[in-house]
């Protein structure tokens, strides 16, 4: 090990200080804050939205300064390099900072989208091993759902159980499993997704309720990924930036709290329409849609009239509303998915489920994982303390991702039903 207690290996302090000058250079870029909107103003809208009164909302923006840091962040990417896996790490983390203060300096504005794009992707790019786009796949999963929606209504449960009560059932679960305290959980009226999850604290929207789906969906998607990893990640004694999201892992991180979900059986049909959509809206605002088109569009699609605001503010936070921009964050849980899903199936038939658990060691991108294999295996980055309890039980897992291997080979254009029923 060259790593022991807190102290750094010879020959990786520098890296150790770029690192830190990195975290500081980043403090004040806040992507989301920059973007939200008031909930008051949201509140004022659906009201109206629901009753057909359709306007443009009126939002505004504060577009902040952020020349120092992109100076900075720039100065780190020349002095890390590329000789090293570490040095590439801070690198291309530096990169994408820079590229998201350039996004939030150019806030209101339609010179949020290039950005945007460039951070999360676009809602036609292949999917990785596939002939498929994004878009294919999230048009695939709403027709699914359509299709099984009706037969499906009578499993929905209630959505009942109210945000104080939600918040409380929480604490207790991740005390257990964290320790008393780790993780705080609060109700903020001010919240505009439905949940936000950060190393020590997970923050419910006020004045709703949740689903029993709603509850496994946080803790497998929330607490047992977003706030796991920041945890390990804040543990590392080398990059402490692996403890913050940089904009070049969100598609990797919001991937592996979806297929979560997928593992722990915390997703249904409804979630993965509802991810689909997004992707559908981002595409039709980039192909002009306005935000009362885009709008309509979900609540034809039988979202309420709250959710449907909320899902087509998401699509376009900090950009016009009269069509032709977007913010494209929405876009990394589909393809994240896909992405995260092929990687567990490749490290299974590799047969290394190092890999895998070395995924959730801190806020990690899949290019990381394999890039930095060296420094795992010496010890510069320390292994995750916490595992999320499906990783805990690995014969579980493989099982799973060994029966996918085999039954996609299955070309099901080739299946008739009545070939199945007589060899039953």
């Amino acid at each position: 090990m060259s790593v022991v207690g807190s102290r750094v290996a010879p020959g990786m302090q520098r890296y150790a200080d770029l690192d830190q000058r990195l975290l500081a250079a980043v403090k004040g870029i806040r992507i989301l804050p920059t973007v939200a909107w008031p909930a008051s103003l949201e509140d004022r809208m659906i009201a109206a939205y629901g009753k057909g009164q359709y306007a443009l909302p009126e939002v505004t923006y504060h577009a902040p300064d952020l020349s120092a840091e992109r100076a900075e962040l720039a100065a780190i990417e020349r002095e890390a390099g590329y000789d090293d896996p570490i040095g590439e790490y801070l690198c291309r983390t530096a990169e994408s900072w820079r590229i998201a203060a350039e996004m939030l300096e150019a806030v209101g504005t339609n010179g949020v989208t290039a950005p945007s794009i460039v951070l999360y992707g676009r809602p036609g790019d292949a999917i990785p091993g596939s002939d498929r786009s994004n878009l294919d796949a999230a048009r695939y999963f709403v027709e699914l759902s359509d299709e099984l929606g009706s037969d499906l209504l009578a499993d929905d449960v209630d959505i009942s159980i109210p945000a104080d009560r939600l918040r409380d059932d929480l604490r207790h679960t991740l005390d257990e499993f964290f320790g008393a305290g780790q993780i705080a959980v609060e109700v903020d009226p001010e919240l505009t997704a439905k949940a936000a999850a950060g190393a020590t604290r997970i923050r419910l929207r006020g004045g709703t309720t949740f689903s029993e789906y709603d509850r496994h969906q946080l803790l497998a998607h929330e607490a047992f990924v977003h706030s796991l990893t920041a945890l390990n990640g804040r543990a590392q004694p080398l990059l402490a930036s692996l403890g913050r999201t940089s904009p070049r892992v969100t598609a990797t991180q919001e991937g592996l709290a979806v297929f979560a979900e997928l593992m722990s059986g915390a997703i249904d049909i409804s979630r993965l329409k509802r991810i689909s959509l997004r992707i559908l809206a981002i595409d039709m605002a980039l192909n002009g849609a306005d935000f009362v088109e885009v709008y309509q569009f979900f609540s034809h699609r039988g979202q309420s009239p709250a959710d449907s605001f909320h899902s087509t503010q998401r699509v376009f936070r900090g950009v016009p509303l009269t069509g032709g921009s977007a913010f494209a964050k929405d876009n990394v849980y589909l393809s994240g998915l896909l992405a995260v899903h092929t990687f567990f199936r490749w490290a299974l038939k590799q047969r290394r489920m190092d890999m895998l658990r070395h995924l959730f060691a801190g806020k990690l991108a899949l290019h990381d994982v394999i890039s930095l294999q060296p420094h795992f295996e010496s010890g510069d980055i320390l292994p995750p303390r916490w595992l999320p309890p499906w990783m805990q039980h690995v014969h579980g897992l493989a099982g799973k991702l060994a029966f996918s291997l085999f039954v996609n080979r299955i070309h099901m254009g080739k299946v008739q039903a009545e070939t199945l029923s007589l060899s039953l």
